[in-house]
């Protein structure tokens, strides 16, 4: 077997020190931070922007006409067209503020879903998140319709011909992860949203695990609703998006009622405001879609292809090292994966697998990934996860490999 690649020997990317959480020692040690896919840490531009805005620009929106609530409106909505941007929408008004993906998702089942009737179907993915479930079978308990899920191969791949065969007449919308978090597959969401419209289907596409390690693009991927979370891209949390095409989003009822949403309102009867404004009642986290942008702008200046080869070295590395060691199964082999490394250790629990890392300074995942369905079919009651970002490097692997030897040295399971 060869030697593993070094990510710092390919000079990819060095950005450690844009992240100042990075500097600060965990246990008394270097913090080897590996749980980017459940949060990702804070560049200083982004930590500095927060600040900026609530110094410089605090003010409500949409609704002043004095100078400042002006200048904050500017700013909010240059972050919706940073969003654009970032997704290749055709029009920010396509661009939805939410408070992230869950929230993006539970809008299109509460909107677009109370169309459904008895007998209609939406087909999901056998590798989902808990919020591209939940809300499709709260939504098939009031509407009476049904919700599918197609099958995931032994290697983390989705069955596509699984896919295919349960989509028909009846299937509405399919909801996709574009990235699975709990394995890190890549889903064919090109192809699985072509077979979805040719039946009639609309695709949703749950980005919270892709936006941050690689281009995205709604209109060649010609997705109908695609989603993701501030916080995985190096924003803050509290924050995401939703873009809903044009011509659905024309459609769609009110999702909450309140200010900011309306056109006119009477005791007798209301009208509501066009585009994306409609589905944002309320004061908006103004501050976090203003500095949602400062993220995008750091990523974007990086550049998605930079990040997304950064760490598919470092992942082929981590890979190759972990199968090396005694005792390590990896879930989830797919051929095309994102920076996730999903792994079991035998005669460890992967919660005292994360307990022993933490000692040694190194921050893991453990648990189901809010991906319970998935592990059930791993026959698996969880794993421990690696998760990458551009701001690891080699030293993390290192410790990440260095922490399971250490580990399987106090159960006795090192042979």
């Amino acid at each position: 077997m060869n030697a593993p690649v070094s990510a710092l020997e390919t000079g990819l990317l060095d950005c450690g020190a844009d992240f100042p959480i990075l500097a600060q020692p965990v246990r008394g040690r270097r913090l080897a931070y590996l749980d980017n896919g459940a949060t990702t840490q804070k560049p200083r531009v982004v930590i500095e922007a927060l600040t900026q805005f609530y110094e410089q620009s605090n003010a409500n929106i949409h609704r002043g006409v004095h100078w400042l609530s002006q200048h904050a409106t500017d700013r909010y909505e240059a972050g919706r067209e940073a969003v654009r941007r970032l997704l290749n929408a055709p029009s920010a008004r396509d661009i939805i503020f939410t408070r992230g993906t869950t929230e993006s998702i539970n809008l299109v089942a509460q909107t677009w879903g109370l169309s459904l009737k008895p007998g209609d179907e939406i087909l999901v993915t056998g590798m989902e998140h808990h919020s591209n479930i939940v809300p499709w079978q709260l939504l098939c308990e009031r509407t009476g319709a049904v919700l599918r899920h197609a099958r995931v191969l032994d290697d983390g791949q989705l069955d596509v011909e699984d896919f295919r065969s349960q989509l028909n007449s009846r299937t509405r919308l399919v909801g996709i992860a574009h990235v699975s978090n709990a394995l890190g597959t890549i889903n064919p969401v090109d192809e699985l949203i072509r077979m979805a419209h040719g039946v009639g289907a609309l695709a949703l596409v749950d980005g919270a695990q892709a936006v941050a390690h690689a281009r995205v693009d709604v209109q060649a991927m010609d997705c109908d609703f695609y989603a993701f979370s501030g916080h995985k891209i190096y924003g803050p949390t509290g924050i995401g998006a939703l873009y809903v095409r044009g011509s659905i989003l024309a459609g769609l009822p009110p999702w909450q009622g309140g200010g900011d949403m309306i056109r006119t309102v009477s005791f007798e009867r209301s009208t509501w405001a066009d585009g994306p404004q409609r589905f944002e009642a309320g004061t908006a986290n103004i501050a976090g879609a203003v500095v949602l942008g400062t993220a995008i702008d750091y990523v974007m200046g990086i550049g998605l292809d930079r990040i997304a080869a950064h760490e598919a070295v470092l992942l082929a590395e981590a890979t190759e090292r972990m199968q090396a060691l005694p005792g390590v199964r990896i879930v989830g082999t797919a051929p095309h994966k994102a920076g996730i490394l999903s792994f079991l250790v035998d005669g460890i629990h992967p919660h005292d697998l994360g307990t022993i890392l933490d000692t040694e300074g190194v921050a893991i995942r453990a648990g189901h990934h809010c991906a319970m369905p998935l592990m059930t079919r791993f026959g698996i009651p969880g794993t421990a996860r690696a998760s990458l970002a551009l701001y690891n490097d080699s030293r993390d692997v290192d410790a990440l490999v260095a922490g399971v030897q250490k580990a399987q040295k106090l159960f006795g399971v090192d042979r």
